[in-house]
């Protein structure tokens, strides 16, 4: 559930709250976290409330924090600062009388709210669940990349009536499979959020998840509505829900993918010679880039959808022209993997889609980002 697509939405926003999300931007951007604490108990003194605080104010601000990183306006220093003010923000909030308090804790149920193995971006679920205390149920936050194993420990010291499953980074999905597939097995009913399960929850639904929410207060709204619990099962085989999965080539190219990032790095030696001057800490980038991509096609393989590749390249090519790198070598790239894959025909369908989108890209823009830090 990712701070401005998922957390953050029209419903509640209004005048009221845009002095106070103003505001609080030009303080986190200025690394002062006393006077971003300040402002959010301001603007609540005022009348806004906790809901419309967290949702309409701190989360379009890290929304923000995202996309000025992405366009280069903000160094990956800046940014961990600035999210790490907002967590702070959101703490000193949570405290301010109107997330848990005792009368209110736990009326409508206990709930689990965790971020998917793997995943450190937990900024978005952090939100939600103080949301949905705010909504009166009493919340279990985990916190970023919990173990699978782990998390159906937890479930069953505390037998929650949903769990609330975030992911930021499609590239997490087969592990946010594994983890629905747990879960629903010890009869705990799952409800996927974040930009990793697509804009429109295609990836949950294909994952089989229970329910799936856009925002934090569809979270809200979907709980209150009710989740029936499945009945404890063993844990369904992976074919079970992506049948194309037999083809093994998912699982080939996951095996494998060291060596293809070494050959692809040997390759594009030979169709970029000036690579070959490059310092070991510029290759080690470029090994870095070709490893996501990878990624990417392998998580692309597992739904089986392109548009998980083309979005990631596409968004690649775009950070890549904002620090002002060429992306053409994106494509040079895909052209390498292609003659590796040769013997892989997804593959080959998915990179195939990656350079048509490349090549249809539209003259550069600024990037939106993917996640919040």
């Amino acid at each position: 559930m990712v701070a401005g697509s998922a957390t953050a939405g029209p419903a509640g926003a209004g005048p009221e709250t845009a002095g106070p999300r103003k505001r609080l931007w030009d303080a986190v951007a200025a690394g002062d976290e006393y006077d971003a604490v300040a402002i959010v108990r301001e603007a609540l003194a005022d009348g806004v409330g906790h809901e419309a605080l967290l949702l309409d104010v701190i989360a379009p601000v890290q929304a923000k924090i995202g996309t000025e990183w992405a366009a280069d306006r903000l160094t990956v220093a800046q940014e961990h600062a600035a999210t790490a003010i907002n967590e702070r923000v959101v703490a000193a909030l949570a405290h301010q009388g109107g997330t848990g308090g005792s009368g209110d804790r736990g009326r409508r149920g206990r709930v689990t709210v965790s971020c998917v193995d793997g995943e450190w971006h937990a900024f978005p679920a952090r939100l939600v669940a103080e949301v949905l205390r705010l909504r009166g149920w009493q919340v279990d936050y985990l916190g970023a990349q919990t173990p699978t194993p782990h998390l159906i420990a937890h479930l069953h010291h505390t037998d929650p009536q949903a769990v609330l499953l975030s992911g930021s980074l499609p590239t997490h999905l087969p592990t946010a499979h594994t983890a629905i597939t747990a879960c629903q097995a010890v009869g705990v009913p799952v409800l996927a959020g974040g930009r990793a399960f697509g804009p429109d929850g295609r990836y949950a639904h294909a994952l089989g998840a229970d329910r799936w929410a856009a925002d934090a207060r569809g979270a809200a709204d979907a709980l209150d509505g009710g989740l029936p619990r499945p009945a404890p099962t063993a844990v369904r085989q992976v074919v079970d829900d992506l049948p194309h999965l037999t083809d093994q080539e998912y699982t080939m190219v996951v095996h494998s993918r060291g060596r293809l990032v070494r050959q692809t790095l040997l390759d594009l030696e030979d169709r970029f010679p000036a690579l070959r001057d490059y310092s070991e800490v510029q290759r080690e980038r470029t090994a870095e880039d070709i490893a996501h991509i990878v990624d990417f096609l392998a998580t692309a393989l597992y739904v089986d959808d392109p548009r998980v590749f083309t979005a990631f390249l596409t968004w690649t090519a775009d950070i890549l022209e904002a620090r002002r790198v060429p992306a053409r070598s994106l494509s040079a790239a895909l052209s390498a993997l292609a003659v590796r894959l040769r013997d892989f025909p997804r593959s080959l369908i998915l990179l195939e889609h990656g350079s048509t989108a490349l090549a249809a890209r539209p003259a550069p823009r600024v990037p939106e980002a993917r996640t919040d830090g």
